[in-house]
C-alpha cells in the first residue's frame, strides 16, 4: 500500500569519515544497514571514534528494542576514515548477518592478494622515506609541511588489522554470533544484484573494478575535475639502485605536481622540493588506488534509489558508466552519499550538472581537518549540487548558500547525526 514504508537514512556526524545506518520500514518488519564506522585520524576537532561507535549501537539497540541487530554491515574499503571504528570492542555484542566487502579483501583470492601486497609494500617503502625525510627536515617549516601531508594519506591507507579481523571474522574477532562474509563483485556479474527478500530491496553492485589497470587510475583529466592544473609530461619514474622503488601503479610522473611549483624549485635550484613533492604525491596516488577499491553500488527500494560509491574516484566512476546499464541506474537516484567527503576527486561534473536526472538529495560526510579546510569539501560541488537543485544535507550546517534547497526527505538533527525521512 502506497504510503505504508518508510526509508531512514542517517548520517552520524563521526568527523572526518563515513558512518551511515540506512533503515527499512514497512509496517511490522524492518530491515538495518549500517555502510561504513570510521573517522580520519587528522580530524580532532570531532569526538574520539569510540565515542561515535557507543552512539551507533546505543541508538542500534534502542530501535532494535534491546538487542542490537544489523541486517547488513557493508565496509566499503580499507580506509581509515571508514572502518576504524569497527576495531572497537563494543562491537562483540552486536549480532550482524551479513558483511559485505570488495573483492580485494578476500584472502582465497590471489587476484586480490597480490593487490593487497603492492599497496601494503608501497605503504611501508613510503612511510620509511617520509620518516627519513621528516628527520633531516627539522626546522624547515614548508619541508615538514608537505611531508606530513603525505604522512596523513599514509596514516589513513594502513590495513587497519583490527577492524579488518572483525569484518572478516578472523583472528577470533567478530560480532556477538557468526556472520556471513559476501565479496563483491564476483566474476559473474549476475551475482551483483542481491534480491534482499524483504522489504522490496534489491542491491545492485557496481564496483569496484576487478580490472587492475582501471584501479590504478589516477585523477581525471583537468577538464573533467573540480581542480585544474597546468601540467608537464615528463613520465621518467623514480629509481633506486637500477630497481624501480615503488610497484608500476604508484610510480609518479611529473605531470602530477603543479607547474608553479615546478617553477619555484628550478628557479630556487632546490632538490629538496621536487623530492619532498615526489613523496607527496606517491602517498596521494596510494590512497586514490585503495579508493577506486571502493564497494559502489545503488539500494534500491521499491524504485526508490540510493547511490552509495563509498569514496571511488575517477577511475573507478569511469567503470561504472562505461557500462549503459550501470549508468541508465545511477542516473537515476533519488539519494546520493557524495563520495569522498565532497573533494575535488570524486564527483564528476557532468554527473551534476547534467547526468543525474532525478532531483534527489544529497549528504555529505565531512568533518573539519584543518589542513583541507579550504579545499574540502569543495565549494563548487556544493554549489552546483544546489544549482541543479538538488539539496545538500551536511553533518552540521555549513553555508546557508548551499542549505536553501530543502530536501524531498524530512531533515531531522541531533548533536550526534543529521536523518532524511522518504516515504515511498
Amino acid at each position: 500500500m502506497m504510503g505504508s514504508k518508510t526509508i531512514e537514512i542517517r548520517m552520524y556526524n563521526v568527523g572526518f569519515g563515513d558512518a551511515f545506518r540506512i533503515t527499512v520500514r514497512d509496517d511490522t518488519d524492518v530491515w538495518r544497514m549500517l555502510v561504513d564506522c570510521g573517522k580520519h585520524a587528522h580530524s580532532s576537532e570531532a569526538p574520539p571514534i569510540a565515542d561515535s561507535v557507543r552512539a551507533v549501537i546505543a541508538d542500534l539497540t534502542e530501535d532494535c528494542g534491546g538487542t542490537p541487530h544489523l541486517d547488513v554491515l557493508a565496509a566499503t574499503h580499507r580506509h581509515q576514515d571508514h572502518i576504524s571504528g569497527f576495531a572497537c570492542d563494543e562491537w562483540a555484542d552486536v549480532s550482524v548477518d551479513t558483511v559485505w566487502l570488495p573483492f580485494v579483501e578476500d584472502l582465497d583470492d590471489p587476484d586480490a592478494t597480490a593487490l593487497r601486497t603492492k599497496q601494503d609494500r608501497a605503504v611501508n617503502q613510503l612511510e620509511a622515506f617520509i620518516s627519513t625525510r621528516l628527520a633531516l627536515a627539522v626546522g624547515r617549516s614548508g619541508e615538514s609541511r608537505r611531508l606530513k601531508e603525505a604522512q596523513a594519506f599514509l596514516v589513513n591507507s594502513r590495513g587497519n588489522a583490527a577492524a579488518a579481523d572483525r569484518l572478516l571474522g578472523c583472528n577470533g574477532s567478530g560480532f556477538a554470533g557468526p556472520h556471513e562474509v559476501r565479496f563483491f563483485p564476483k566474476p559473474d556479474t549476475r551475482d551483483d544484484v542481491v534480491e534482499v527478500g524483504r522489504c522490496g530491496i534489491v542491491a545492485h553492485v557496481l564496483g569496484p573494478s576487478r580490472d587492475p589497470a582501471m584501479l590504478t587510475r589516477m585523477d581525471p583529466p583537468s577538464s573533467a575535475g573540480w581542480l585544474r592544473l597546468n601540467l608537464d609530461d615528463d613520465t621518467t619514474p623514480p629509481v633506486n639502485n637500477g630497481r624501480p622503488l615503488f610497484a608500476s601503479q604508484y610510480t609518479v610522473a611529473r605531470e602530477s605536481v603543479p607547474a608553479e611549483l615546478l617553477a619555484a624549485q628550478q628557479s630556487l635550484k632546490l632538490s629538496s622540493v621536487s623530492d619532498d613533492m615526489g613523496l607527496l604525491a606517491a602517498a596521494s596516488v596510494l590512497e586514490r588506488s585503495v579508493n577506486n577499491t571502493s564497494l559502489f553500488f545503488v539500494l534500491d527500494v521499491d524504485g526508490f534509489r540510493m547511490l552509495f560509491p563509498g569514496d571511488a574516484q575517477h577511475g573507478a566512476w569511469e567503470h561504472v558508466r562505461s557500462d549503459p546499464d550501470a549508468d541508465a541506474l545511477i542516473n537515476s537516484v533519488d539519494f546520493y552519499k557524495v563520495g569522498h567527503h565532497g573533494s575535488h576527486n570524486a564527483t564528476p561534473k557532468d554527473f551534476v550538472l547534467g547526468d543525474w536526472l532525478n532531483k534527489g538529495d544529497a549528504m555529505v560526510p565531512w568533518g573539519m581537518v584543518k589542513r583541507w579546510q579550504d579545499t574540502i569539501p569543495k565549494r563548487e560541488l556544493l554549489t552546483a549540487l544546489k544549482d541543479t537543485h538538488h539539496a545538500v544535507v551536511l553533518p552540521t550546517p555549513v553555508d546557508p548558500a548551499v542549505d536553501d534547497v530543502p530536501p524531498r526527505g524530512k531533515l531531522e538533527r541531533s548533536e550526534r547525526w543529521a536523518q532524511l525521512t522518504f516515504t515511498v
